[in-house]
């Protein structure tokens, strides 16, 4: 057989056949798209472990097809509305003031309450710039079915599309609605969708986390997810969507047993105001009772109680005007309150709002799409992480942060990390 400059045609031959086999398995050398999407469901206390608690084998497709992170680890506090804002901004909830479900603004002299459509509704309430707002500013339109402060002006902005909030929206037409922004034609379809569900975290709270109850709930959200899929993938698009499941927070265990009662130790005649519910709560001290609320508070065992400038660092949380004088936050497991309703010491439930380097506060994040790896889990990271992972799919120019994109990239292909 003749050769080429020595080397036999065979060789060649089998040579061209071993790297083109290469090409076609190799998951980074396939062509990323340059326009892509990016649609992220939050599953309301989600905590990272369920998927090992219960079968849910579309979480784990998502995983084996992309990344998975082993936990996200929440924002102090670890409740609901603090977090998803900070998954859309990026921002602790000390530097985007949303310290709280409910609080209290001096500068405005009005209250925020999660479940006030006037507050809710009030962009003056809402600091830092949400992922939609920073694609729309640069030309991406984008959608929103129920994520904090998309149902607000945030600095005079609302995604393209956006729904007022029903709790009981069905959980099925909630796909066909995200499926159906995204069968819109170019030039009105969303490049950016944030979507929730507020399960598991009602069932978990009623019922414990370990509940058969929640289980049965978090294989029933499973399968919502694997029909999103399976109608997602009929999509001319489908090779340009990177999908993201994740959640706000996680849940722990508590019990009747395990409570602590204010009254016990202070008096509601010292306080000016007291805000919050287990297992977070602040106090505005009376003039001349700071000390006493401070000192007996102190008194109580499994009971953390901060002066507002004296939060630890690691909390990143007393520097906002809305938190107040005291914080108080027990330990895990344990719970705090008003003695109004004395819990039967046989109640169990779940709760979350702890530290959020305690485990049980940490939730899922799952991502696959042409942006992702294949099969890989990153370590865990912190939610604020999020906002700089997404504006580098998107091709944004991201807003300050306080998350990095490089404490995320490693879960990106490496060609997305080539600067365009």
């Amino acid at each position: 057989m003749k050769s080429l400059k020595g080397i036999p045609y065979l060789v060649i031959i089998l040579l061209i056949i071993i790297v083109s086999n290469g090409c076609s398995s190799n998951p980074y050398v396939k062509k990323i798209p340059k326009e892509q999407y990016v649609v992220m469901l939050s599953l309301d206390g989600c905590r990272w472990d369920y998927p090992q608690m219960a079968n849910m084998p579309n979480l784990e497709s998502i995983a084996r097809d992309g990344v998975k992170l082993e936990s996200l680890q929440p924002s102090f506090p670890s409740k609901t509305f603090p977090n998803h804002y900070s998954i859309a901004t990026g921002l602790y909830p000390d530097n985007h003031g949303i310290v709280q479900n409910t609080f209290y603004d001096p500068d405005m002299d009005a209250h925020y309450k999660l479940r006030d459509r006037e507050a809710v509704e009030n962009g003056a309430f809402y600091g830092g710039e949400p992922i939609w707002v920073t694609a729309e500013k640069q030309g991406l339109k984008t959608a929103s079915f129920y994520w904090v402060g998309s149902e607000a002006p945030v600095d005079g902005t609302y995604p393209s599309r956006w729904k007022k909030y029903d709790h009981h929206f069905p959980y099925e037409a909630r796909v066909d609605s995200v499926i159906t922004w995204l069968s819109l034609p170019k030039k009105e379809r969303p490049r950016l969708i944030t979507w929730y569900y507020p399960e598991p975290d009602e069932v978990a709270h009623m019922n414990s986390p370990e509940s058969e109850k929640t289980k049965i709930k978090l294989e029933y959200l499973d399968s919502l997810v694997g029909d999103f899929r399976q109608k997602l993938s009929q999509l001319p698009i489908a090779d340009q969507i990177n999908i993201i499941v994740t959640a706000d927070h996680g849940m722990t265990r508590i019990s009747g047993d395990k409570w602590i009662y204010f009254e016990d130790y202070i008096q509601p005649t010292w306080l000016d105001t007291s805000l919050g519910s287990t297992p977070v709560w602040m106090f505005d001290a009376k003039e001349g009772f700071e000390d006493s609320v401070y000192q007996n508070l102190n008194r109580a065992e499994h009971l953390n109680v901060w002066k507002k400038d004296s939060i630890p660092d690691t909390l990143h949380y007393g520097k906002n005007s809305r938190v107040m004088d005291i914080v108080v936050t027990p330990d895990l497991h344990w719970s705090i309150g008003w003695g109004a309703k004395r819990y039967p010491t046989s109640m169990i439930g779940g709760a979350h709002g702890y530290d959020p380097r305690l485990k049980d506060m940490h939730a899922i994040f799952y991502a696959s799409g042409p942006a992702f790896k294949h099969g890989y889990v990153h370590p865990t990271v912190e939610n604020v992480n999020i906002y700089p992972l997404i504006a580098k799919i998107l091709n944004l120019n991201p807003a300050k942060t306080d998350g990095k994109l490089e404490n995320v990239s490693r879960m990106l292909k490496p060609k997305m990390m080539i600067d365009d």
